[in-house]
């Protein structure tokens, strides 16, 4: 009885891996640890949760047919959390095949083996960026969400689509959570809070989309786990989910709580805003309140507190 967690040394898999393993639950975890951003921040990760003996690592690709294959042979999965992905939408415009060879045929991958071992459970990870440009505010899953900006939420799109059809053959019990913007301590290096963290620190120069004039609905990394635990421990059929605050901020107001806790002024300069990158993220989570009794408590500001103070020590400052 196990957990498979895919990207399970990464931001979001590692917590979740964590998590999982303070509730005495086995888990396996696979990494390939590419170079997207330093495969030492995964590495270091890994160390951590190696040290729990619930847990085993796998070193490997989701899209290695056989090495997944091999792993729910015996190995007595009965949950699986896809978190592994190429991640990051500016980055998808130039890689469009990688992102699509990872992000769907990766997911087919599993998907596959999943249904022959009739797994209990499988949460997918999505993401808020598959509603692109919509003009309806708040994001809300009736929303066709059909005009993705980029690769990378075009891929994730199709990943969910591809999901249905397992469950509408298989009966798979599937939930899709859209993530919307997690942040926290350990986070990836190359999203927007440590990138000024860094600029803080460094006083390296950071674009500024439209003036700073851009809003997005962060969500701390812990609100985020006990969202996917809950989609875990709720088989729900198949269910496409927001799991966000509900309460977006501006980039200009971002910067500002950051700028205060580090007591540095942060060098921006003004750029026009990329068309893969949308003006606003903003989560109606009234579906992830009902059937998986989300409720986020950790506000932007507190939780960027809990990351500087993580940054902090990481750097020795």
């Amino acid at each position: 009885m196990s957990t498979l967690i895919t990207g399970g040394a990464g931001f979001i898999g590692g917590h979740l891996a964590a998590a999982l393993l303070a509730r005495g639950e086995p888990v396996i975890v696979l990494d390939n640890f590419n170079d997207y951003y330093d495969p030492a921040i995964k590495r270091e990760n890994a160390a951590r949760l190696r040290e729990d003996r619930n847990c085993r690592l796998i070193e490997g690709d989701i899209r290695d047919v056989a090495l997944v294959d091999s792993l729910f042979a015996g190995a007595g999965i009965t949950r699986v959390a896809h978190m592994a992905a190429m991640a990051g939408v500016r980055a998808s415009v130039q890689q469009p095949r990688l992102y699509f060879d990872v992000n769907l045929t990766g997911t087919l991958n599993l998907l596959e083996a999943a249904q022959r071992a009739k797994v209990q459970g499988f949460v997918l990870a999505s993401t808020s960026s598959v509603y692109g440009n919509t003009q309806a505010l708040p994001f809300v899953e009736t929303d066709t969400a059909d005009r993705p900006l980029a690769a990378y939420p075009a891929s994730k799109r199709a990943a969910e689509l591809l999901a249905y059809a397992y469950h509408n053959l298989a009966g798979m019990p599937i939930t899709c959570l859209r993530f919307f913007n997690v942040y926290g301590p350990a986070g990836r290096p190359d999203m927007m809070p440590w990138r000024l963290l860094d600029a803080a620190r460094t006083g390296a120069e950071i674009k500024l989309f439209n003036g700073g004039d851009i809003h997005r609905d962060w969500t701390y990394i812990d609100d985020t786990v006990a969202g996917v635990l809950a989609a875990l421990d709720t088989p729900l059929g198949y269910e496409i989910i927001n799991l966000g605050v509900g309460a977006p901020i501006s980039l200009n107001d971002f910067i500002e709580v950051i700028e205060a806790l580090t007591g540095k002024c942060i060098n921006t300069v003004d750029a026009p805003r990329p068309p893969s990158d949308p003006p606003i993220t903003y989560c109606d989570n009234g579906k992830a309140r009902q059937l998986l009794g989300f409720a986020p408590a950790v506000p932007v500001r507190e939780g960027l507190r809990r990351t500087w103070e993580w940054y902090a020590a990481f750097h020795g400052l």
